[in-house]
């Protein structure tokens, strides 16, 4: 079955709108070691292998930004949480193509 993403948004899309305060709920589904190298300010880690279990964390109604290295474990993620019903956006590229400044 291939992978039918909803929706995408750009690495720059979501730094614009950040800094536009914009109050976004992002996940990074990366790997610990990943996420301690670096993440998007106010995100929060869920690695991918975890996702399914701690789905309860999550608001099913509110939109979720999905975070990865290069878009493919995110895609993967949003995937798995459509058919769950959450309202998921996959951001393309991930942090291979993100710009600004990684905590």
């Amino acid at each position: 079955m291939a992978v039918q993403i909803p929706k995408e948004i750009t690495p720059q899309e979501v730094s614009e709108r950040l800094k536009q305060s914009e109050s976004l709920f992002i996940i990074d589904v990366r790997e610990p070691n990943e996420w301690s190298a670096g993440h998007i300010a106010g995100a929060k880690h869920i690695p991918l292998g975890q996702l399914i279990e701690r789905q309860h964390e999550l608001d099913p109604k509110r939109e979720t930004i999905v975070v990865c290295r290069s878009g493919n474990r995110s895609g993967l993620a949003c995937e798995l949480l459509t058919e769950k019903g959450f309202n998921v956006v996959n951001m393309t590229g991930g942090l291979n193509a993100w710009t600004d400044e990684l905590v």
